[in-house]
């Protein structure tokens, strides 16, 4: 198993689970811990907690678009399963930031970078992604760069 304190976690989580015969919360924890040990072995390497993170993330965002189709699809059985997902694997990220601290990120990075208008949104979302990994939305940082380059 990994050295990160999450995958450790995770591993407890899986076992804890198991032990209640909480089939569905198993399922997840079991998807989240495949794709982790996938990532192990095709690296290599042990994974620090903010690789774990990264990849939780991607998870979770997969899921959110599940969510999102099967909504389109007026699937609300199978909403609302990928939602209860979504709600599991929410517990392995950190919490979300809030809007307010991602815009002073964001306008620091700006003043950081010497960003003028929009041609600059490169220089300011490398600075920006590193700072807010795991905790917001890429898309959502990507909108609040752009209004505050523009406006």
């Amino acid at each position: 198993m990994a050295k990160s304190e999450l995958a450790s976690k995770l591993q407890k989580d899986i076992i804890t689970a198991m032990k209640a015969k909480d089939k569905d919360r198993l399922g997840v924890l079991r998807m989240v811990q495949a794709a982790v040990k996938q990532v192990e072995i095709d690296e290599r390497r042990d994974l620090a907690d903010a690789d774990v993170v990264k990849i939780v993330s991607s998870y979770a965002r997969k899921v959110k678009d599940q969510i999102k189709s099967y909504g389109e699809g007026g699937r609300q059985d199978l909403c609302s399963a990928a939602e209860a997902e979504l709600k599991i694997v929410s517990e392995y990220l950190p919490a979300e930031m809030s809007d307010e601290d991602l815009e002073k990120i964001v306008r620091a990075a700006v003043e950081v970078a010497g960003a003028s208008g929009p041609q600059d949104m490169g220089k300011v979302m490398k600075l920006v992604m590193p700072k807010t990994a795991g905790r917001a939305d890429g898309g959502k940082v990507s909108a609040l760069v752009k209004k505050v380059l523009i406006g």
